[in-house]
């Protein structure tokens, strides 16, 4: 499909002073005039993308800017409007006494087969989110991906529309948006309780979002998401590294702090103790930086870059442009991985709380059986499918290799928990019975596993090292010898040397400081 623009420019034309309509340069590009500005007592100017051109020499009245004022939609709390069934957007400049001194009239413009380029990546489902510098299209190609989805994907679309930026001013929305639905935020303030209010009362697969830019919506964006929910959004912001570096959006891409590794896992990495980490599977798992009309950078798995960013490593994005007879070429991504693991998300530090375990214990490398007590069972069955991880969620405690449950169940030490924990079974205590969290816990058991392959044996000789020495001071007349604290896997060998050398043993202390105490019969 060929690219079809319409920008409706009549409409804006016949809403100006004559004299301005007549200096309207007959540019050869005239379809991708991109705003009229009008600035009391200078000449109007139209600007095109990487140009501008004045509009002759009379400058502009009081009497001109009411002209269009009064042949336009009423100004909001934004202090912007349009006119009704197009695209186009105007927003006032006013003085301190709230009088309007200057206007931008932004054209809009439905460009149709525009997101050919993507369009093979929009119909995976998967939450897809759009960057770039103003003016560069990426409303334009919002417009055009709700209409695709809504039309070609037969999905029921939401489009959350402040400011009646995407579908156009007026209660009926601009045919370009196809059969989506169009929901009005009064003010920027309110766009993220529109968010949430278009979920639960509107049931849509699909909502789409024009400029993302406070934590509140960038909140709303998670809790949307974790419905299950595909998001469409542009975001403030011209690339990856700029969310990364913004404190407030970069949740969107799985937030971003400071963790400190323990000297293992630094030695492992090759580190200092201290670095940065994602914290959280990214809300949205595309990311495309749009460059221009026919060029785009591609991050198709948002994690995976993120992390490889964040560790130094090399990064080439994938590259998609259309050239002059209209074809797709594609640059091919290359992307640096650890080779001593697929590194995720944080640290132990920044996982959910950790009760009856510690670094040093050692689970099944297949098939670890986890038993939900207080956690819901069908969030946990979703967060297991979405970490392809060797995880089976089982009934009893008996056929379990961990237990996970939440602060409120585990505060009041019901009689299964405690029972647990006598049977030495690791326990993990969450904040909160969110997907958020269980995605944690999970990607918490996956990245334990993977560093306890390579530390597991080392540490395991030292603790045996320790048994050994314990016993040695039982012969040499100690009547009781305390080991160091370990997990219960490495106590549970420790537990029979010291069976195999005839003396009594037992473990003591609370979790993670449980610990081995040898006695002499």
């Amino acid at each position: 499909m060929q690219k079809q623009t319409f920008n409706d420019l009549k409409a804006i034309q016949t809403r100006l002073p004559d004299w301005i309509i007549s200096s309207i340069p007959k540019h050869e590009n005239i379809d991708e005039l991109l705003e009229i500005v009008m600035d009391l007592g200078r000449p109007p100017e139209a600007r095109f993308l990487g140009s501008s051109y004045q509009l002759g020499e009379k400058e502009i009245t009081s009497n001109d800017i009411d002209h269009v004022i009064e042949n336009i939609s009423q100004f909001g709390n934004d202090n912007r409007a349009g006119i009704e069934r197009t695209l186009h957007r105007i927003s006032a400049i006013k003085n301190r006494n709230e009088k309007i001194v200057g206007l931008t009239i932004r054209i809009g413009r439905a460009v149709f087969g525009t997101i050919n380029i993507i369009e093979d990546l929009i119909m995976t489902g998967k939450s897809i989110l759009l960057l770039g510098p103003p003016g560069v299209g990426k409303t334009t190609m919002l417009r055009e991906i709700a209409r695709v989805l809504s039309d070609t994907g037969n999905k029921r679309v939401v489009i959350v529309d402040t400011s009646n930026e995407i579908a156009g001013d007026g209660d009926i929305p601009h045919p370009s948006i196809g059969r989506s639905r169009r929901m009005q935020v009064k003010t920027p303030e309110k766009q993220h309780s529109v968010m949430i209010e278009a979920v639960e009362n509107h049931m849509p697969e699909v909502i789409v979002i024009d400029e993302i830019g406070t934590e509140l919506e960038a909140e709303a964006s998670r809790t949307i998401a974790e419905r299950g929910v595909q998001l469409v959004a542009t975001a403030h912001g011209n690339t990856l590294h700029n969310l990364i570096l913004n404190p407030t959006l970069s949740d969107l891409i799985g937030g971003i702090e400071t963790v400190t590794l323990g000297d293992i896992e630094a030695r492992r990495r090759g580190s200092q103790k201290t670095v940065l980490e994602r914290t959280s599977p990214p809300t949205f798992e595309i990311l495309v930086e749009i460059q221009g009309w026919n060029e785009l950078i591609i991050h198709e798995n948002v994690s995976d870059v993120v992390d490889t960013l964040l560790r130094g490593n090399k990064y080439t994005p994938e590259v998609r442009k259309i050239n002059e007879s209209g074809e797709i070429q594609t640059t091919k991504p290359t992307l640096q991985v650890e080779t001593s693991q697929k590194m995720l998300t944080k640290s132990n530090e920044s996982f959910p709380k950790l009760s009856n375990t510690s670094e040093t214990e050692s689970l099944a490398l297949k098939n670890i059986k986890i038993l939900p007590y207080g956690v819901n069972k069908g969030k946990l069955e979703q967060c297991i499918i979405n970490s392809y991880g060797p995880f089976k969620i089982v009934s009893t405690m008996e056929e379990s290799d961990l237990i996970v449950t939440t602060k409120h169940f585990y505060k009041r030490r019901t009689k299964a928990l405690s029972e647990a924990e006598k049977k030495e079974k690791p326990v993990y205590v969450l904040r909160k019975n969110t997907a958020i969290q269980i995605q944690q816990f999970l990607t918490a058991i996956l990245r334990n596993k993977n560093i306890q392959q390579n530390s597991h044996e080392h540490e395991s000789n030292i603790a045996m090292a320790d048994a050994k020495n314990g016993v040695s001071k039982i012969e040499n007349g100690f009547s009781k010898v305390e080991l160091n604290p370990q997990g219960s896997h490495i106590r549970k060998l420790q537990h029979e040397l010291i069976k195999k050398q005839g003396l009594l043993s037992a473990s003591a202390g609370n979790e993670p400081n449980r610990k081995v105490i040898i006695y002499n019969p």
